[in-house]
């Protein structure tokens, strides 16, 4: 992701979306508390969960399997350079993703993500430099609710988190790469991307455990 933002700063590449499904992973940004990890570093280790302190916006999230990470790699000078705005247009994809499966997303007022009534459904955390931007949000899928039990997730107390598949209280798993097709499609729609022009792609990479 890095070698990728360097590139993108210097106009070595155009605009990169990377999907991603991540092993379990928590990870605090820059403004985070540590007091909102809720285990020790002996029981990360014992239940094979890896920790990392990461140079995005946001306090404590986890990743992991049945949920589809998105870091776009977008330069802004090509848009309009307002984090403001660059944030409710990731709420905007992921509402729209969501729409797709018959769930109605929301902005929760003061707070960045996205969520179900008053459940929380996916995360935002973005960093940016010279108006590239790097990280990104995750959207629960399939996702295991129950490694959110070791966080407070976002550093928001009594916070409940949700998927695509305990909302819709589905019986089978979906398919990570159906969701990510759509996130592409919603990034092409907004921010007026062809799927044809070489200089204005979107191109899916793969990484980590599913192959988009």
């Amino acid at each position: 992701q890095f070698s990728l933002l360097e590139k993108r700063i210097h106009g070595e590449i155009n605009d990169t979306l990377l999907l991603l499904e991540h092993p379990p992973t928590i990870t605090i940004g820059r403004n985070g508390n540590l007091s909102n990890l809720l285990i020790s570093d002996t029981h990360l280790k014992d239940k094979n969960i890896k920790f990392y302190e990461i140079n995005r916006g946001g306090d404590i999230t986890f990743h992991g399997p049945g949920q589809i990470v998105c870091y776009p790699i977008i330069s802004l000078n090509n848009f309009t350079k307002d984090v403001h705005k660059y944030l409710r247009d990731l709420e905007e994809i992921i509402i729209d993703t969501l729409g797709e499966f018959n769930i109605e997303g929301r902005r929760m007022e003061g707070l960045t993500g996205v969520w179900v009534k008053r459940s929380k459904i996916a995360s935002i955390g973005v960093g940016i430099k010279r108006w590239v931007t790097y990280h990104g949000f995750a959207i629960n899928i399939n996702t295991d609710l129950d490694f959110f039990d070791l966080i407070v997730p976002c550093g928001i107390n009594n916070i409940r988190m949700t998927s695509i598949k305990a909302w819709n209280k589905l019986e089978y798993d979906i398919g990570i790469k159906t969701v990510g097709d759509i996130v592409i499609r919603k990034f092409l729609e907004k921010y007026g991307y062809t799927d044809t022009s070489t200089k204005n792609t979107i191109p899916l990479m793969e990484e980590n455990t599913e192959q988009l």
